[in-house]
């Protein structure tokens, strides 16, 4: 109720500023300065009201010692587990959702990931396997990473296992697309059915749950070296920073942890590709352009001339947008809860002047072309 009030003070501190902005005259200055101490208030009271919510991860990590030695013993296994930055400090409300999850990656870390005994021998590995738990603050997120120093993830096998199921495999497959087939519904490389794999369930659910919670969830990994899962959570699900842009007549939010650069892109740097659509040449590396207006259905300029730059999932995107409005703190508010779930938007927040504007699920957007391209 607290954290939904501070939302609720955020929302009529930017409504004042916005009508103060207008206001000319004597008193206008004096009006400005109080709405500019009355802004850092509210930040301070809301950094407080976070503050109270958070506990440090170790919450969660403290239950895996025991869950890694009973695994390891039931594979015949040895395994050791290495925690760092149990400190950090994450949502409560995150906390208790992000636990699963986690469990499940650390069982499929010992199951999948981490060879056997002999086989490490044979390798030349040192014969105990690990496990790493770590977590750390990134910019306005907390990441999480669950990482082994198995045997890696098998290119070629899930290739063929998603052919077998079905699912569908883009041409000339870059690794990151490759690894992201583990987190098709049904997807599974074990051979045989167990207690602890081959049903199918797992990453999907691992990965829905991530996403629910405004998170991202990228695999990495090298052959014979082991695997990495890096999880990106926000560190609060109540307000986040965000930049505001138009999109004809309407405004949408881009949380500012996903934003890496906005630009006026040179017509030469523009390129039409045969079945990928429109990319943008930035630095070297071509980028696949969507156009906001558009892809919405909302209209807008034909070619905006103003470009925002995000990164979701591992993977970058050009946004087309008309025009930049500024940065501010937004409140979010579910949209699932009060309507229903939109491909493309993670919820709606209310803006100073009243307004509603929609906030973009970055990561969303480009699970979207992936899919799109693969199909």
């Amino acid at each position: 109720m607290l954290i939904n009030l501070v939302g609720e003070l955020v929302i009529t501190q930017a409504m004042l500023k916005q009508v103060g902005s207008g206001i000319e005259g004597p008193l206008a200055e004096r009006l400005m300065a109080g709405l500019e101490t009355l802004e850092r208030n509210t930040r301070d009271l809301q950094e407080a009201v976070i503050s109270v919510r958070m506990l440090p991860v170790d919450a969660v990590f403290r239950r895996f010692p025991r869950l890694v030695r009973d695994l390891a013993s039931r594979l015949g296994k040895q395994v050791q587990l290495k925690t760092f930055g149990e400190t950090t400090e994450l949502d409560k409300g995150l906390i208790e959702k992000i636990s699963d999850p986690m469990v499940h990656l650390v069982r499929n870390a010992i199951d999948h990931g981490l060879e056997t005994t002999e086989d490490r021998i044979r390798a030349g590995k040192d014969p105990t396997g690990t496990i790493v738990l770590a977590a750390s603050h990134q910019g306005g997120n907390i990441v999480i990473e669950v990482s082994d120093d198995g045997k890696g993830l098998n290119r070629d096998k899930i290739l063929a296992k998603a052919r077998e199921k079905g699912i569908p495999v883009p041409d000339n497959p870059s690794d990151a697309e490759v690894f992201n087939l583990i987190f098709a519904p049904g997807f599974s490389t074990a051979d045989q059915v167990t207690d602890l794999s081959g049903r199918g369930v797992g990453m999907d659910v691992v990965r829905k749950n991530i996403q629910s919670l405004g998170g991202e969830v990228v695999l990495d990994s090298a052959p014979g070296k082991g695997t990495k899962v890096t999880i990106k959570l926000p560190l609060t699900l109540a307000i986040l920073d965000g930049m505001t842009v138009k999109v004809g007549e309407e405004v949408f939010v881009l949380p500012l942890g996903y934003v890496i650069e906005s630009m006026k892109p040179l017509p030469e740097n523009v390129r039409s590709v045969s079945g990928e659509g429109r990319v943008l040449k930035v630095r070297g590396e071509y980028l696949p352009m969507v156009h906001l207006g558009q892809h919405f259905g909302m209209g807008g300029a034909e070619r905006p001339e103003i470009t925002v730059i995000v990164e979701g999932d591992g993977q970058k995107l050009a946004l087309e947008v008309d025009e930049l409005i500024g940065q501010q703190q937004v409140v979010v508010k579910s949209l699932e809860a009060n309507y229903r779930r939109i491909n493309g938007i993670s919820g709606a927040t209310i803006l100073g002047d009243g307004r509603v504007a929609l906030i973009i699920d970055v990561p969303g957007l480009v699970r979207g072309r992936s899919v799109g391209k693969a199909a």
